[in-house]
């Protein structure tokens, strides 16, 4: 056989006397996918060839290979040909790696820690002014404790600029709505946290693209944008950027601190990894407080059940009309929630599940860097890798490969603000336990991409 050329021993048994020759056909592809003669992902000879092969006319394996389509045998791919589909294992459970999750440290016993910390609080607490409604940004305990926490990323603040949310995403929702009118332009990176795409739209926003160099948004294209634009307001993530895993050096976050201040704008640095990643770099709200909302969530270092974000605002009146924003979107926290994280933060229970899951998302990390294609990106502590495809690839071909495997990933499409939408995926690795099936999952995804790239080189 010739280079890229397939076997073809499992159509000898083809027969007029069996009934129509494209049906034959179709029934001998199935026959040998069942039996292993033909693997996943294989080319099937061109149909002229086959059909100068067989002696036949080019129309019988046309339909033949329709048919086999029709049955959810072969995957068409224009200007390639066909290859065996990568079928749905259905045995195997769904497996979400498209979803941001903290993954659980081995030895975490979550259920005891919220049991024991819970019991605390009830000996320590009024039980019914703490199950009552709490108006405002939050006791000062609780925001000293926020201080505390922010710490590393915000020096000694003062917890006099800290408000208490819901979460991430009511912390977002309520700084646009604060800090923007409908119709108003947004500014943000070309690939951003689809959340913010969203909540923007939500709010009847217009998000425009500011270019970037492959080491963050530069700062010249944010002032050129604002100055064309007329925005006000610009979203970054400067650490374990969301997707591409990019994270702001000290002089960019510098450069783009001094690009806002001249062109008068205020930013909303989202930032939910730096304390996971260990990152010691100032934070933008740091360099530039006067004009920066930091929103620092505990759902991506601790646990998503908490549902409470830390906000650091650039002054009292801003902390005032946020402090309303959120009583109208969200009333308030769980209190009880809040207790728990203040004691936690206190005793030191949220450092060491801090560093455990630190420790099991580096354990993640490495192991997506030795199974999945050199080109993949990823911070040593993220929660997620960025996988550009081979140029032949598309990015929902993958996608559907990945899902007939039982396997959820996210394309590039999700994180699209401006420009040309790469052919790239996200993929979390927290969510799924143990690493075993974590290993097996990120194997199956690197298979599907080396095996079409092995069928590139394949192809006559």
């Amino acid at each position: 056989m010739g280079r890229g050329t397939v076997s073809t021993l499992w159509l000898e048994q083809l027969s007029p006397d069996k009934g129509p020759l494209y049906l034959q056909i179709a029934d001998a592809i199935e026959q040998a996918i069942q039996n292993g003669a033909l693997r996943q992902g294989e080319r099937l000879p061109p149909q002229r060839s086959l059909a100068k092969q067989l002696g036949v006319d080019l129309t019988t394996i046309t339909r033949a290979y329709a048919e086999a389509r029709h049955r959810n045998l072969l995957d068409a791919i224009p200007g390639r040909g066909s290859f065996v589909a990568i079928r749905e294992r259905n045995s195997a459970p769904a497996i979400d790696l498209s979803m941001n999750i903290p993954p659980a440290p081995q030895w975490l016993r979550l259920s005891e820690l919220m049991s024991s910390g819970i019991s605390e609080i009830l000996r320590r607490s009024n039980v019914d002014q703490l199950m009552s409604y709490h108006a405002g940004a939050g006791s000062l305990a609780d925001r000293a404790a926020a201080a505390q926490w922010l710490a590393a990323v915000m020096g000694d603040g003062s917890p006099d600029r800290v408000v208490i949310a819901a979460g991430g995403q009511a912390a977002l929702m309520a700084i646009l709505s604060v800090e923007t009118r409908p119709g108003d332009v947004v500014l943000a990176d070309r690939l951003t946290y689809p959340g913010f795409i969203r909540g923007a739209a939500q709010a009847g926003l217009t998000v425009e693209a500011v270019e970037d160099d492959g080491c963050g948004m530069r700062p010249d294209a944010l002032i050129r944008a604002a100055r064309t634009s007329g925005a006000r307001l610009a979203y970054l993530t400067p650490t374990t950027h969301n997707p591409t895993t990019v994270t702001l050096s000290e002089g960019r976050r510098l450069d783009l601190v001094k690009a806002a201040r001249s062109s008068g704008l205020t930013l909303i640095e989202d930032d939910p990894y730096a304390l996971l990643t260990g990152e010691t770099m100032a934070s933008l709200a740091m360099l530039a407080p006067e004009r920066t909302y930091h929103i620092a969530t505990v759902s991506k270092c601790l646990t998503p059940g908490l549902r409470i974000a830390y906000v650091v605002t650039p002054d009292d009146d801003r902390q005032d009309r946020l402090v309303q924003a959120l009583r109208a979107f969200t009333l308030m926290p769980a209190p009880l929630m809040i207790a728990l994280l203040t004691l936690w933060i206190r005793n030191g229970t949220a450092w060491s599940l801090l560093e455990g899951v630190r420790e099991e998302a580096a354990h993640r990390i490495a192991l997506a860097l030795s199974l999945l294609p050199e080109t993949v990106k990823a911070h040593p502590n993220g929660l997620h890798v960025w996988q550009p495809l081979p140029t032949h690839w598309s990015r929902h071909r993958l996608i559907e490969a990945a899902q007939r495997q039982g396997l959820g990933i996210t394309g590039a499409d999700a994180f699209h603000v401006g420009g040309p939408v790469p052919d790239a995926v996200r993929i979390s690795l927290g969510a799924v336990h143990p690493r075993k099936a974590l290993a097996d999952a990120l194997q199956t995804i690197a298979m599907i991409i080396r095996n079409d790239r092995r069928l590139e080189r394949a192809v006559v």
